[in-house]
C-alpha cells in the first residue's frame, strides 16, 4: 500500500490524488490537517529523503513563521516540533511505497515508471 501525506488543498497534492484514482491505483491519503505527523514519522522521513528539501520555504506558514523559527528549520532535532506544530511547512507531497521508499513532491514521470505496467 502506499501511503501519501499533505493537505487537501494543496494544488500538488490534489494534481497527485486526482492520477492515482485515474489509474486506479490503491493508497491511503495522510492529512496533516486532521492528523499532525509524529516525531517518530518525521525522523524516519529525515533519514531517507533530504532534509533541505523537507521544508518548504514557499509556503505561506514558512513566511509567517519568526527569524528564530525558520533558523531552527535548519536543523533536524530543532525543526521536528515546528513541522509538528505547523505541518504545512513540509513540503508535499511525501509518498511512501513501503520499506525505505520514498518520493517527495510531484514526479509524474517517475510515478509513471514505477506504478504503471509498461509506462501507460
Amino acid at each position: 500500500m502506499i501511503d501519501i501525506y499533505g493537505i487537501p488543498n494543496c494544488d500538488t497534492v490534489q494534481k497527485a490524488l486526482k492520477w492515482m484514482n485515474k489509474h486506479g491505483i490503491s493508497y491511503t491519503f495522510h492529512n496533516y490537517r486532521e492528523e499532525a505527523p509524529t516525531k517518530k514519522l518525521l525522523n524516519t522521513w529525515f533519514k531517507h529523503l533530504p532534509a533541505d528539501k523537507l521544508i518548504n520555504r514557499k509556503s505561506t506558514t514558512y513566511r509567517e513563521l519568526s527569524p528564530a523559527e525558520k533558523e531552527e528549520l535548519n536543523e533536524k532535532d530543532t525543526a521536528i516540533p515546528i513541522m509538528i506544530s505547523h505541518p504545512s511547512v513540509i513540503k508535499r507531497p511525501v509518498w511512501h511505497f513501503g520499506g525505505t521508499e520514498y518520493l517527495l513532491g510531484w514526479d509524474e514521470k517517475y510515478l509513471t515508471a514505477k506504478l504503471l505496467p509498461e509506462g501507460n
